[in-house]
């Protein structure tokens, strides 16, 4: 190879390099921009909102623990025999709820520490699946009848896994309560 052949050898290599680095980074960003990023239902906010917010949210969240209490009443729970239960969490697994197929209603007692209930708290409601929101039921405002919040029933009809998510407003406070149930068809 002459000396001007192995210059232009080089030219081409170093192009062509450089030629298929852009273009993956162009395909990159294209397959970034398809696939949507998908949102979280944590705090019943989008997950841009929680996430410049989230030291506010704990603190208020904690104020609220402090003072109030948030029960599920009236539902059954599941029992995950022990060899099926992850052992790589690491943190603490809240025990699931059963749910029925069919309409299921779900109720709740908001008390004060003392056990004094609560009337005039704003209290927000959402049943979804951690795999998507098609599935979504927000209620907002929940009923207080007999000292306890109720939802309206709601028919359910995939079986899988669920999360109920309520949020509760008592003036400046804000709680919340998440549950995970699971819908077993037998």
């Amino acid at each position: 190879m002459t000396k001007k052949n192995q210059n232009r050898f080089w030219f081409l290599f170093v192009m062509l390099i450089l030629g298929f680095g852009i273009s993956m980074v162009i395909w990159t960003v294209k397959q970034a921009m398809s696939v949507p990023v998908h949102e979280s239902n944590n705090y019943m906010l989008k997950y841009q909102m929680a996430d410049m917010n989230i030291n506010k949210i704990m603190e208020l969240e904690a104020k609220f623990n402090a003072t109030y209490k948030i029960e599920l009443q009236n539902k059954e729970f599941l029992d995950i025999p022990i060899d099926e239960v992850s052992t790589n969490i690491k943190r603490v697994q809240i025990k699931p709820i059963k749910l029925l197929a069919g309409l299921n209603s779900f109720k709740y007692l908001i008390t004060k520490k003392d056990g004094s209930p609560v009337e005039n708290a704003k209290v927000t409601f959402l049943l979804t699946r951690p795999h998507t929101r098609d599935d979504d039921k927000l209620e907002e405002n929940l009923s207080f009848e007999n000292n306890y919040y109720i939802s309206n029933p709601i028919e359910l009809s995939k079986e899988g896994r669920y999360t109920l998510f309520l949020k509760v407003e008592i003036d400046t406070l804000v709680g919340y309560k998440e549950t995970p149930a699971y819908l077993i068809k037998k």
